[in-house]
């Protein structure tokens, strides 16, 4: 076993991001969902800043990646490194006062508050440098004059149409069958916000009026009490060291504590990333990171959450031995996980001229989240309460006002107080697995941008069953297959991720 600690070799060095391609910083870049990251570029280059850019291309993102999320999804969250400082906001769905008695997948009772407005307000007036209202131009222009509806949203609305059909509003406004998607109610109520530069009506006023009342005709179970208590939040991110490097990333209920809880066990293994039990390693490290965190993990301020203890470095050098033992047994460590499959999301990486950096994920859950609309709003709703444990007295089970576990993780790494790069991905639970393997892959292994994104992904929950993507050779599945995983072919979350490189920004997506 090599020597545990902040162990310093020529994998630290970031000098081989010279030979990636590169944009002069001068232009800025935004990363992710293509519409909305030209959206975002634009701002940048009409002198917006990174903040302007990435809440822009969100809004925009609302409107076009129809499955994944939307101004009606359930949230997400965002870390902001600007001027020197970094901090995350926090905009995750909470259960309304009165939450159904069980956990729903689809339909009216599966939604909680929606948070992305109040939070993407929320970054933009306190560190953009534009107004809320000229951030929602692009997306009301979209909404009202339409865009292409294409094979790929066709697609994804057929793969949900019988659940889309039972709700009135979702049929309304997807079943049409036309090639271009317009949705001018949902436009004209952006139109309102816009005209009072804030998204206030949509939680305190006529359209929290109107969004309750499409639960209470629908059954569901947030109230205009509920919509009105709800808050946006500014929290202090997780910060970690590793390799010269200072990692942030968004606190629980985001799913960034199970990678960074998996990356210090390998601080404190100090594992060479040359041998042949490097990826061994990483990957028992993460098993025991997805084990604490299905059996331990929910909102802190609702549950007793032991996060000191996860990310202290006791724990840390606890697993660090452990995943030694698995090492020397030549076997797998004997824990379980939970197979639950969950997808969706959207990711957006940015940085702009001043080198400030932007990582913002958001979601409606799986595809068309809630599959259900408030009619004559235009307005998809997000499943948040779906992300709760259905087992009652779990850290993460359904509670009046409790934020949801989820997987989202944005992440920011900061070399000599300045960031060098922004990084998330979209795909549920498949996300904190393929952010541990860039992160790897990019900081300990010393790969370009481009290379750690390219490379091969391994997503666990924490048992024997193994998902590698097509980048693992043969000899490696058969390796991994000797060792006595389960092992199945499958893709990867997709990540989205710029660095900043002594030639430039280097961008990456896949």
């Amino acid at each position: 076993m090599a020597n545990r600690g902040d162990s310093q070799n020529r994998f630290t060095r970031r000098e081989v991001l010279l030979a990636a391609a590169a944009v002069p910083l001068a232009q800025g870049a935004v990363i992710g969902e293509t519409t909305a990251a030209k959206a975002g570029e634009r701002v940048l280059a009409a002198g917006g800043n990174v903040v302007d850019a990435a809440v822009t291309a969100a809004l925009v993102a609302g409107v076009v990646a129809l499955p994944s999320c939307g101004i009606g999804g359930y949230g997400g969250h965002m870390v902001i490194a600007i001027g020197g400082r970094v901090t995350a906001i926090d905009f995750n769905t909470t259960a309304p006062v009165k939450p159904p008695d069980r956990v729903h997948q689809h339909g009216w009772l599966s939604v909680g508050v929606p948070g992305t407005l109040a939070g993407l307000e929320l970054a933009v007036k306190r560190y953009g440098k534009r107004t809320f209202r000229q951030a929602l131009e692009p997306a009301i222009q979209l909404a009202g004059e339409g865009f292409p509806f294409t094979d790929r949203l066709k697609n994804a609305v057929r793969a949900a149409e019988a659940q889309l059909r039972q709700d009135g509003g979702s049929a309304n406004l997807l079943l049409g069958g036309a090639d271009t998607f317009r949705n001018p109610d949902l436009a004209a109520m952006l139109e309102k916000l816009a005209a009072g530069d804030s998204a206030e009506p949509f939680y305190r006023g006529e359209i929290a009026r109107r969004v309750a009342e499409g639960f209470a005709k629908n059954g569901g179970a947030v109230t205009e009490a509920d919509l009105s208590d709800y808050r946006a939040r500014e929290v202090k991110p997780i910060e970690f060291r590793w390799r010269g490097h200072s990692l942030f990333t968004p606190p629980p209920t985001a799913g960034g504590e199970t990678v960074i809880q998996a990356l210090a066990t390998l601080k404190a293994g100090g594992y060479d990333p040359q041998s042949e039990d490097w990826d061994f390693a990483r990957l028992e490290a993460l098993r025991i990171a997805w084990f604490d965190r299905l059996r331990l993990l929910g909102d802190p301020a609702k549950a007793d959450v032991p996060l000191r203890r996860l990310l202290s470095d006791s724990y840390a050098g606890e697993s660090a031995d452990r995943v030694q033992a698995a090492l020397r047994a030549r076997k797998p460590l004997p824990i379980e996980g939970d197979p639950v499959k969950q997808t969706g999301t959207i990711h957006l990486s940015a940085a702009d001229q001043r080198g400030d950096m932007v990582a913002l994920t958001l979601t409606h859950g799986d595809g068309f989240g809630a599959r259900v609309t408030v009619d004559g709003m235009g307005l998809i709703l997000g499943h948040g309460m779906s992300r709760f444990d259905p087992r009652p007295g779990h850290p993460n089970s359904l509670g009046a006002r409790k934020r949801p576990l989820h997987n989202m993780c944005p992440t920011i790494v900061v070399r000599d107080g300045r960031p060098v790069l922004a990084v998330g991905a979209t795909g549920g639970r498949r996300i904190p697995n393929s952010l541990f393997d860039v992160i790897t892959r990019f900081l300990a292994e010393g790969r370009t941008l481009p290379d750690a994104v390219a490379a091969g992904r391994m997503n666990t929950t924490g048992g024997l069953d193994l998902l590698l993507d097509k980048n693992w050779t043969e000899d490696q599945v058969r390796k991994f297959t000797s060792l006595g995983y389960q092992v199945h072919r499958a893709s990867g979350a997709n990540v989205s991720a710029v660095a900043l490189t002594a030639g430039g920004l280097v961008t990456a997506q896949g």
